[in-house]
């Protein structure tokens, strides 16, 4: 099975293209342009160095959130309509889902905490323990909050990691200074490799979206006209 990935739910853009469960290419894009100049030379990019093609696409699976508004209008369009020319099934991704696959491998009693920037002093966050490789049991839904809405009621060693990580480490480390870990900045990014491992996971067990109804998920719905 051949998945196309694609993620545009933060300030960068990436693409990926699995084999099954193998990354065949993966590109990712941080040049300050925004998604809808960036995203289809990218993929176009991407199948020209495997030399595959649109039509041999088997699975698309793109991020729905939560994360920044535009750019997740930009990417489900997109994947939306190339799903729809060729007649392929899609999968939607949560941003966070994939984020946490960052941390390879991880104590099964450690809290993972991806953090995605959220402005307004607030961040994306969810709660998950390590189950297996590549799979995370989720113990705190999805939401927007500021860290210590809920940092303060979190027990153990938490492992943090994204962009509201990174823009809220001194804040988290001083409310947790013995049981925070920061993982290098390098796995802060959102990789397009891992919404394909969690997308295909989803189509095998039979979870596939509704193209037309197919949308981001904003957590933040109030402020999705007026910003980002």
């Amino acid at each position: 099975m051949i998945t196309l990935a694609v993620d545009t739910s933060v300030t960068t853009t990436s693409v990926a293209l699995l084999e099954d469960k193998d990354i065949r290419a993966e590109l990712f894009v941080n040049t300050g342009r925004n998604h809808a100049e960036v995203l289809l030379p990218a993929i176009e990019r991407l199948l020209a160095s495997v030399g595959i093609g649109k039509a041999q696409i088997d699975l698309f699976a793109v991020t729905v959130g939560p994360g920044s508004f535009t750019g997740l209008r930009v990417g489900t369009s997109t994947v939306k309509g190339l799903a729809f020319v060729l007649q392929k099934p899609v999968v939607g991704v949560c941003t966070l889902d994939a984020l946490v696959l960052n941390v390879a491998h991880a104590d099964a009693r450690v809290t993972i905490c991806p953090m995605v920037d959220a402005g307004r002093e607030e961040v994306y966050t969810a709660l998950y323990l390590f189950s297996g490789p590549d799979t995370y049991k989720k113990t705190l839904q999805e939401c927007v909050v500021h860290p210590d809405e809920f940092l303060g009621a979190v027990s153990g060693e938490v492992v943090f990691l994204g962009s509201g990580a990174e823009r809220h480490r001194k804040f988290i480390g001083d409310m947790m200074p013995d049981r925070s870990f920061f993982v290098p900045s390098r796995f802060n990014q959102v990789r397009a490799a891992a919404i394909g491992i969690v997308g295909r996971k989803k189509f095998c067990d039979g979870d596939v979206s509704d193209m037309i109804t197919l949308v981001p998920e904003y957590l933040r719905t109030s402020y999705a006209a007026s910003s980002d």
